[in-house]
């Protein structure tokens, strides 16, 4: 029988009563009781003597101490707690008062983890139970929930989604063999949360996680260059667009105040798109099967509120400009570009996300680029079709 084994049978011998206090260990007796050698024995008892349980005198064996059930408790108990991997090789000898008796437990402990003698989990012991269980009830007796278990190699997001879908505040991880080695608390999930939303904060704006406010000037200049760069681009592009119906804007002077509308309110609406389906993908909320649906949803809300942005902007370019003609290009142009904004506020994340990149990476640097260039193609299209 190996050694670990066999302080492990003698310390439960003690720690539950069945060796006495003042009795005397021989490790013949104990080696034919166990059926091993003394040579494990001996070591077992001298790990058990610096445990302070057992007392070893030279060629007699070894004396079972006197111990307080508190230090033991102290002594074992606690650490399993505190240390869930140390595991309480005694466990099932604990009861309900001796871990009532516990001054504190660790922060965010909604359960104990409950293992046996080779610290494999067996599930779970929530604190509101054992309040309500009977004092002189052992831990074993208690009925142990299913618990939901992490393993060391399972993505952080896929944790955090589960912190929120099943509100937990602490969770056991454990080996592939099921060996508990630790907890996830719902501390360390949120920090995770946290973080990730100011990195896709600072990607959608086309900035980099290293930069905070102190960074120096060149730090600074080398993070924002190229999607400043990008955005000048396609700037120039927009310009373009307007300066390709130069000729309607100089016979409809009124479609240079209205064009900056349509497009402004069409970049707003692909960015609510884009930031929801960002926050989504880092919740583990988009499958692949998904995004044909996401779009087909999208698409139905941006008719609907160009329909009725669109109808109120329209009836307000008539109040404007007494143009009957002007008010439904508008109404008609507002419909339009707030769906191309939905089609690229999720074509955007979905092709970032196809290509294995950062779907909030400078996403909203290249919706603002399409949904300014398309509103203004659209608006002075239409105009340039039904009223020049």
């Amino acid at each position: 029988m190996p050694q670990p084994r066999v302080r492990d049978l003698l310390e439960e011998a003690i720690l539950g009563g069945e060796l006495k206090p003042g009795e005397r260990l021989r490790a013949e007796a104990l080696a034919q009781r166990f059926g091993t050698s003394r040579t494990p024995i001996r070591e077992a008892l001298l790990q058990l003597e610096g445990q302070g349980l057992v007392e070893v005198e030279p060629n007699r064996g070894a004396v079972v101490r006197t111990f307080d059930r508190d230090d033991v408790l102290d002594l074992y108990e606690v650490r399993a707690l505190l240390e869930p991997a140390a595991a309480a090789r005694a466990a099932k000898r604990i009861s309900a008062a001796d871990l009532r008796r516990l001054d504190e437990l660790p922060a965010h402990t909604d359960q104990l983890f409950v293992v046996d003698r080779d610290e494999m989990l067996k599930g779970t012991l929530p604190l509101g139970r054992l309040i309500v269980t009977d004092l002189d009830r052992e831990v074993s007796q208690v009925p142990v929930a299913d618990s939901i278990q992490f393993h060391p190699e399972d993505g952080a997001e896929d944790a955090a989604g589960a912190f929120e879908r099943y509100d937990l505040v602490s969770a056991p991880v454990v080996d592939a063999a099921g060996k508990l080695i630790g907890r996830l608390t719902v501390d360390a999930v949120v920090d995770y949360i946290r973080q990730r939303n100011a990195q896709s904060q600072l990607a959608e704006g086309g900035l980099s996680q290293e930069e905070d406010v102190f960074a120096s000037v060149a730090d600074s200049f080398r993070n924002r260059w190229a999607w400043l760069a990008i955005n000048m681009v396609t700037a120039f592009i927009a310009s373009r667009v307007i300066g390709a119906f130069e000729g309607s804007i100089a016979r409809l002077v009124a479609l240079a105040a209205l064009m900056p509308i349509v497009a402004g309110i069409g970049g707003n609406s692909g960015n609510q798109t884009t930031t929801m389906i960002v926050r989504a993908l880092a919740l583990g909320q988009i499958q692949e099967g998904y995004w044909s649906k996401l779009l087909g949803k999208e698409i139905g809300v941006a008719m609907l509120n160009g329909a009725v942005w669109g109808s109120l902007l329209g009836a307000m370019a008539y109040i404007l400009y007494g143009s009957v003609a002007l008010g439904g290009v508008m109404a008609l142009a507002m419909i339009l570009n707030l769906m191309l904004a939905a089609l690229t506020g999720v074509g955007i994340p979905w092709l970032r996300v196809r290509l294995g990149r950062d779907p909030a990476a400078g996403s909203s640097v290249m919706l603002t680029a399409v949904t300014d260039s398309g509103g203004f193609f659209i608006f002075l299209g239409l105009a340039t079709l039904f009223l020049v």
